[in-house]
């Protein structure tokens, strides 16, 4: 089991488009700066939240040279992409990252396509690849998402084997499996890297067995809110950390009932910067931004985040 430390949050950063679907480099900017100020580390381009897998290399490179801009010296920030095909895409990947100056980098999951998934020699020889072509700290990802999960022995010797592994990003499924999996994964490699896991839904569990901290997308919409719930935590206030929390699963389930475009429909509810989505995601019906906006008012989330509604445009 590992020691017990400090827990910290990140937050996955949603990238902003404006009606043309083009990069919003003001609206980033600004989205930003909010989440710098709130303490929060950031992760930008992810392939969820960010909609990472829509940005081409110029529009990654733009996006991590801005993050750097806004947010170096003041939070950690990071770049996450999204699932490749190969170990070249992600290094080509990679590589504009490193020249940015973020201070590190995930690496994926192999998606091979066309519903195959890779055995464990393929994901070793893909993150061999991959982490010898590379120097920058990199984090490994490991997530459902792909519908595979690496042995948490071949993760081990990963780290073992690659001294610019800084952390493992897990996102797995639940009890029993999921938490077998991450509490495995503490004891072999707890004492030696970060762990994360993603999203609020395990987290408690996660910092209980004691992992680093979680990864939250709900964090775009209430940053300030995020970052309570491991500093409550850490602190040993277990009552407000639990509250914080309740709030943000109420978050949480709304993003898993409405999709990707809960997150841009509640911050422009909210008068906040976050700007449109980018094709092939479409924006919610009217129907649904109404009960947004209902959700939102009832959670009374501009109290909760100390927000107030257009601040954070200017």
């Amino acid at each position: 089991m590992g020691s017990p430390r400090r827990a910290t949050t990140f937050v996955i950063s949603l990238t902003p488009f404006d009606q043309e679907e083009r990069l919003d480099e003001a609206a980033l900017r600004a989205h930003l700066r909010r989440l710098g100020e709130s303490g929060i580390g950031v992760y930008v381009g992810g392939g969820g939240t960010g909609e990472g897998f829509t940005l081409d290399l110029d529009e990654v490179r733009r996006v991590c040279h801005i993050a750097k801009e806004e947010l170096h010296g003041k939070v950690p920030v990071r770049a996450m992409g999204h699932e490749p095909r190969t170990a070249k895409q992600l290094i080509e990947y990679a590589k504009v990252v490193e020249e940015a100056g973020l201070e590190a980098f995930q690496v994926y999951s192999l998606d091979p396509g066309h519903g195959r998934l890779p055995g464990e020699r393929d994901i070793e020889g893909y993150l061999t690849d991959v982490l010898s072509a590379i120097s920058m700290p990199c984090v490994l990802s490991v997530h459902r998402g792909v519908h595979y999960i690496p042995s948490a022995r071949l993760i081990k010797r990963m780290i073992d084997r690659f001294d610019h592994i800084i952390g493992v990003n897990c996102t797995t499924d639940g009890w029993p499996n999921g938490l077998g999996y991450l509490g495995e994964l503490i004891d072999l490699v707890g004492d030696k890297v970060e762990i994360h896991v993603g999203g609020p839904v395990f987290a408690l569990n996660a910092l209980a067995l004691g992992a680093t901290g979680w990864l939250s997308a709900e964090g775009n919409i209430v940053p300030r809110l995020t970052v309570s719930t491991t500093d409550h935590h850490n602190a040993g206030r277990l009552a407000e950390r639990d509250a914080a929390f309740a709030k943000i699963f109420h978050l949480e389930r709304a993003l898993s009932r409405y999709g990707w475009g809960f997150m841009k429909a509640a911050l422009s509810h909210l008068g906040l910067p976050g700007g449109h989505l980018r094709r092939p995601r479409t924006p919610l019906p009217d129907e649904q931004l109404a009960e947004v906006a209902r959700l939102l008012e009832d959670l009374d989330i501009l109290s909760v985040d100390g927000l107030q509604i257009g601040a954070a445009r200017t």
